[in-house]
C-alpha cells in the first residue's frame, strides 16, 4: 500500500467524515472500489463479484459477495484545486448486520446512501436512513445503476420524496436510460455533460438534449426556490430577479444538507465516471467536522439538546453537562466505536477523535469504565492493511493498539479529564443455537474464540445453559450465526456442531397484584430474616424492568432496598412458565421490616428474589414471542404464493406496493415460524424473490400455542 501523506490536508474544513449505507446489493461496496480507484488509492479496479473488492476484506465477505463488518479507509480528492481528505466507512447492507451500520453512524459527519435505480426505496434503505436520522447525520443520495434494464431516475427520486423525506431534490439529471446511459446535466449549473469515450471514465460538456431540457429547467426552478428559504437576503434576490448565481446555490445547498433540511440526490453508474460526480458533492455539501451536528438527552427530564460544531456529554468530576468545540486545541476527547480481534496483534479498537490529540504512547482515561489504559500504535486504516502514525487529532478515524479494557461505546479521554459521551444502543439477539466442539481439544479453546467475538460484536453473545450445560450462541439471525460459527472454524481453527435455532421467548404479566414476602430462617447461630412487601405491575412493550422505593418511615433501612433491587434484579433473569427473562415490569417496594440482628444484605436479596417469583405467579404470566418485520421483493406473478406462505406462518400482511413488475410486501411473522424460510422463499418464487428479516417486536403468544412452545401435553 502506498504511504499516505498524513500531512497532506492540514485544515479540519477540508475534512470529510463520510460513511457509504444502502440496502443489501445496492451497489455500497463498487462504489468505495471506484472511490478509491478514481483517488489513486488503488490502481486496480476490483469487483465484487469476482471476490475482488479491497474493502471486503474477510474471507466470508468474498465468498459471499456481500460485507458483512464495516472498513474504513482514507482518501484524497481535489476540487476547485482544494484537496480534501475523506476517511470512509463502507458498511454492510444485510440486516443481520446493522449494528455495523448503527455504531458507524454514531461517529460519522455525513453519509452518502446508495439506491438501486431499478428498484428506488427497499426495506432496508429506510432502515439506514432511519438510523441516520437518529444521530443527526447530514446525508446525500446516489440513484446507482441507471444503465440497466428496469433503472429509473424519477421513479426512485420520488420514492424517496415519498417514502423517505420529501426534501429530497434532485441537483442532477440523467441524459438517456437504461442502456443508453449516456451522460447527465447538472441542475445547479444548468449544464450537460455525456461519457468521453467507450470506457465512460471522463466527461465531456454538451448541450442539454432538447427532450429532457423542459424537465430539467422545472427541476432547476425546484432547486432554485429551496435554496432560496435559506435567508431573506437569498429570497428577495430571488423574488426580484428569478434567479440565484452558481455560487449562491451551492452555499444553499450545503447550508440546507448540514442542517438536516435538503438531501441532495444525483445518479448515474458508480462504475463509470459518475463516482467523480459524486466525490465533488461530497466535497462541495457534506459538513466538515466543524459542522458535525450532535445531540445530548436529559436523562432526567428527557429533553433533548442539539449542537452544530461542538460535542456533548457528562462530565462526571464536575456533575454537569459540559459542551466543547469540535477543535484540536480542546482537551482529548474520542469515541470507541468498534473493536476488532485480529489473532495476531491483538486488541484493536478504532477511535473517532472528537477533540485534542492523541498521541501513540500516551496514557488516557475510560471515563466509562474508570480504568486508565495506556495507548500503543496508533493505525490508519486501510480495510485490513494499516500505517502507523505518531498523532491523530480531532476529525480522524484511527486504529488504536494496547486498550486492554475498553470497549464498543466507551469515552475515552485525557487523564485527568472525566468525561461520557452518549453511548451506542444496539438490538437485543432473537435467534439462538446450542453449539458443541467436535473434540474435547477445541472445549478450552472455544471459550475465548467466544469472548474474542463478543468483544467484536455486540448484537452476539454467548452463554453457557445451566439446566443442560450446553454453551448457547445468540444473534441476529441465522446468517449471522452462520457467520460466527465458520469465523470461529478458520480463523480460530475450531469446529462446532449445531442444534437447531431457538427462539428468544421473554415472559412477562398482565395483571397487577401486591404481595407479602417474609424471609425467616433459624439455623442454630446467626438467624436470617427479611420482610418484603411489593407491588408488581405491567409495563408498556418495550420498557423492560424498573423498580421504584416507595419505603417511608425506615420500614426497611436504606441500605438494604438495593439489595431488594438486586434479588429481583436475578429473578427476573428466569421467569415462572418456561424459565425465559421477565421484560416490561416494574416493582414498587411498598413495605416491610427488619429484625435488628438477623437482618443484612444477603437476607434481603434473597427475600426481594422470593418475593417476584411468588407475585409474578399470582400476576397472570404470559409469554412473548419476537414478531419480525419481513419485507419480500417478487415478480408479481409470485406474489399471490408470497403472501399466502406469510399468512400460514401467522404473518399479518401489513402492506403491499407495487413497483414496476415486481410486488414489494411488508409482513409481520412470528419468528418462531420463520427459520428456513428464505430457502423456501427462493423454492417457490424459482430464485427470483428476495427477502430478509429484522425484529420489529415482541408480541403475546397466542393462548392455543403457549403449551406447545413449552412443551407441555395436552
Amino acid at each position: 500500500m502506498a504511504k499516505i501523506d498524513y500531512s497532506a490536508v492540514k485544515d479540519l474544513q477540508n475534512y470529510r467524515n463520510i460513511g457509504i449505507i444502502a440496502h443489501v446489493d445496492a451497489g455500497k461496496t463498487t462504489t468505495t472500489e471506484r472511490i478509491l480507484f478514481f483517488t489513486g488509492k488503488k490502481h486496480k479496479i476490483g469487483e465484487v463479484q469476482d471476490g475482488e473488492a479491497e474493502m471486503d476484506f474477510m474471507i466470508q465477505e468474498r465468498e459471499r459477495g456481500i460485507t458483512i463488518t464495516s472498513a474504513a479507509t482514507t482518501c484524497f480528492w481535489s476540487l476547485n484545486d482544494t484537496l480534501y481528505r475523506i476517511n470512509i466507512i463502507d458498511t454492510p447492507g444485510h440486516v443481520d448486520f446493522t449494528a455495523e451500520v448503527e455504531r458507524s453512524l454514531r461517529v460519522l459527519d455525513g453519509a452518502v446512501v446508495i439506491f438501486d435505480g431499478k428498484m428506488g426505496v427497499e426495506p432496508q434503505s429506510s432502515k439506514v436512513w432511519g438510523q441516520a436520522d437518529k444521530y443527526l447525520v447530514p446525508r446525500m443520495a446516489f440513484v446507482n445503476k441507471l444503465n440497466l434494464i428496469g433503472g429509473d431516475f424519477e421513479m426512485s427520486l420520488k420514492s424517496i420524496q415519498d417514502e423517505l423525506n420529501s426534501n429530497a431534490i434532485a441537483i442532477t439529471y440523467p441524459i438517456g436510460k437504461e442502456h443508453e446511459l449516456r451522460g447527465y446535466v447538472d441542475l445547479v449549473t444548468m449544464r450537460a455533460y455525456e461519457y468521453e469515450n467507450e470506457e465512460k471514465q471522463d466527461y465531456k460538456e454538451i448541450d442539454i438534449p432538447a427532450n429532457i431540457k423542459e424537465r430539467c429547467e422545472k427541476l432547476h426552478e425546484v432547486l432554485v426556490e429551496k435554496v432560496a428559504e435559506v435567508d431573506d437576503v437569498l429570497m428577495e434576490k430571488y423574488l426580484n430577479d428569478g434567479r440565484l448565481e452558481v455560487e449562491e446555490l451551492y452555499t444553499g445547498i450545503r447550508i440546507h444538507t448540514i442542517a438536516g433540511k435538503m438531501f441532495p440526490v444525483s445518479g448515474g453508474d458508480s462504475r463509470m465516471a459518475d463516482t467523480k460526480i459524486l466525490l465533488d458533492n461530497v466535497c462541495r455539501y457534506l459538513p466538515s467536522p466543524y459542522q458535525k451536528r450532535s445531540f445530548w438527552e436529559d436523562k432526567k427530564t428527557e429533553e433533548r439538546f442539539e449542537y452544530t460544531g461542538k460535542i456533548v456529554g457528562w462530565d462526571k468530576g464536575k456533575d454537569e453537562k459540559f459542551v466543547y468545540d469540535i477543535d484540536e486545541n480542546q482537551p482529548f476527547v474520542g469515541l470507541v466505536f468498534k473493536i476488532t480481534v485480529d489473532p495476531h496483534v491483538g486488541q484493536l479498537a478504532f477511535v473517532r477523535v472528537y477533540t485534542g490529540h492523541l498521541n501513540a504512547g500516551s496514557f488516557i482515561l475510560n471515563g466509562t469504565r474508570d480504568k486508565k489504559e495506556r495507548v500503543g500504535r496508533l493505525l490508519l486504516m486501510h480495510a485490513n492493511h494499516s500505517e502507523d502514525i505518531t498523532v491523530a487529532r480531532a476529525g480522524d478515524i484511527v486504529g488504536v493498539i494496547g486498550l486492554k479494557e475498553s470497549y464498543t461505546g466507551n469515552t475515552v479521554s485525557d487523564v485527568d479529564n472525566e468525561v461520557v459521551l452518549e453511548s451506542i444502543d444496539f438490538p437485543a439477539p432473537v435467534v439462538s443455537l446450542a453449539i458443541e466442539p467436535k473434540t474435547k481439544s477445541d472445549q478450552e479453546k472455544l471459550g475465548e474464540a467466544l469472548r474474542k467475538l463478543m468483544q467484536e460484536d455486540p448484537t452476539f453473545n454467548a452463554k453457557t445453559d445451566i439446566e443442560t450445560g450446553q454453551t448457547v450462541i445468540s444473534g441476529m439471525g441465522e446468517l449471522h450465526l452462520d457467520i460466527k460459527m465458520d469465523i470461529m472454524k478458520r480463523t480460530y481453527g475450531i469446529e462446532v456442531t449445531s442444534g437447531m435455532p431457538q427462539v428468544a421467548y421473554k415472559e412477562t404479566v398482565s395483571e397487577s397484584v401486591e404481595h407479602r414476602e417474609i424471609h425467616k430462617k433459624q439455623t442454630g447461630g446467626a438467624g436470617q430474616f427479611a420482610d418484603v412487601g411489593i407491588i408488581l405491575e405491567p409495563m408498556e412493550r418495550g420498557k423492560g424492568y424498573e423498580f421504584v422505593n416507595e419505603i417511608k418511615g425506615g420500614s426497611i433501612p436504606k441500605e438494604f432496598i438495593p439489595s431488594v433491587d438486586k434479588g429481583i434484579q436475578d429473578a427476573i433473569q428466569s421467569g415462572v412458565l418456561g424459565g425465559y427473562p421477565v421484560v416490561d415490569v416494574r416493582v414498587r417496594l411498598v413495605d416491610g421490616s427488619f429484625h435488628e440482628v438477623d437482618s443484612n444484605t444477603d437476607t434481603f436479596k434473597i427475600c426481594g428474589s422470593k418475593a417476584f417469583k411468588a407475585a409474578m405467579k399470582k400476576a397472570g404470566p404470559i409469554l412473548l414471542e419476537p414478531i419480525m418485520k419481513v419485507p419480500v421483493v417478487t415478480p408479481d406473478e409470485f406474489a399471490g404464493d408470497v403472501t399466502g406462505a406469510l399468512s400460514s406462518k401467522r404473518g399479518i400482511i401489513k402492506s403491499m406496493m407495487s413497483k414496476g413488475k415486481v410486488q414489494e410486501i411488508v409482513a409481520y411473522v412470528p419468528l418462531g415460524n420463520m427459520f428456513g424460510w428464505v430457502n423456501a422463499l427462493r423454492s417457490m418464487t424459482k430464485g427470483k424473490a428476495n427477502s430478509f428479516m429484522e425484529f420489529s417486536h415482541y408480541e403475546k403468544v397466542p393462548d392455543g400455542i403457549v403449551n406447545q412452545v413449552l412443551g407441555i401435553k395436552e
